[in-house]
């Protein structure tokens, strides 16, 4: 996987809130059979997934999950490689950017070489979403615009920073704000940001809310800008949100995604990481959250990182 993406600019907006979300006291990893999951916001798929796999985990295994919301990829990857989590929920491109030092400014020259892949789940969809009403129609219309780009140092906001600028939008060029997805489809509904960048798998939930009591428009990121995009960064692939799958938005809509996963760090045991996994895949009919993509033969597309030897072992 190449990292040949211009970053001069979206690297400094991840700034002091990525630092603290790489450097901060979270709470510790687990003790004896409880192991630390650290998620990511309420609002997204993360979380309710995560609880999800604590379930199946806590129903097959002799482990319990202490699930935690956390800020999602960038501070995922900290909390793993201070080992205080066992697992975590990353995005492949911030896992690829942490092991290897490189495509952000708070990972450059920090490699992170003890985490460790388990396994893929499913597309993290990159929405670009508006008021219904809006005029905004393609990226390139964002320029001038007051544009929130997900939480400071998140792997949303360097994803969103990415398209912007691969579609000739400088930081310079348009008002950045950095909040929560909750928050973000807030503004969106008051009318106090112009769009928002919400990654998730589809149906965000954040987003169904808006649809549904405000409505909303989604923006394209389709034709050259999508080409462009996954041209610049080979971790993005092409997606499509379908027609319907919020209120209102009839069409289906074209636009790019990276690859949620599991992760780990080599301070856990492989036996621990073999049974977390084999209770995951072994039962993936007792998932509800992203259920059509999470599957044992597509578990390793789109992995961007060396796996833990457990994952190995049960995926071998």
């Amino acid at each position: 996987m190449s990292s040949h993406f211009n970053r001069r600019n979206f690297v400094k907006a991840a700034g002091a809130a990525g630092i603290a979300g790489l450097a901060g006291c979270l709470s510790g990893g687990g003790d004896g059979n409880t192991l630390s999951w650290h998620a990511g916001g309420t609002g997204g798929t993360y979380y309710p997934l995560s609880n999800n796999f604590k379930t199946i985990v806590e129903d097959n295994t002799e482990y319990s999950l202490q699930v935690q919301s956390t800020g999602a990829s960038l501070e995922n990857v900290g909390s793993l490689n201070r080992e205080d989590a066992e697992f975590a929920l990353i995005q492949n491109d911030i896992a690829y950017f942490a092991v290897n030092g490189t495509g952000h400014k708070d990972l450059e020259g920090n490699a992170m070489e003890n985490i460790r892949g388990v396994a893929t789940l499913y597309p993290e969809t990159i929405h670009v979403i508006t008021q219904a009403d809006s005029d905004i129609e393609t990226v390139a219309d964002l320029g001038g615009k007051t544009v929130n780009t997900g939480d400071a140092g998140s792997g949303t906001q360097v994803n969103a920073l990415q398209i912007l600028e691969t579609a000739g939008i400088e930081q310079g060029d348009f008002t950045e704000q950095n909040t929560d997805f909750d928050t973000a489809t807030d503004q969106i509904r008051d009318g106090d940001v112009d769009a928002a960048f919400v990654v998730g798998g589809w149906p965000v939930g954040s987003i169904e809310n808006l649809a549904t009591s405000a409505g909303i428009s989604i923006v394209e990121i389709g034709g050259e800008t999508r080409e462009n995009v996954m041209n610049e960064a080979d971790w993005f692939a092409e997606d499509t949100i379908p027609a319907d799958t919020y209120d209102g938005v009839s069409e289906a809509v074209e636009t790019v995604s990276v690859q949620a996963m599991i992760a780990t760090h080599e301070g856990v045991d492989e036996e621990t990481v073999e049974a977390v996994t084999t209770a995951i895949f072994d039962h993936t009919g007792d998932i509800d959250q992203k259920a059509e993509f999470i599957d044992v033969e597509s578990a390793q597309n789109g992995m961007s990182i060396d796996l833990h030897s457990g994952a190995a072992a049960y995926f071998d």
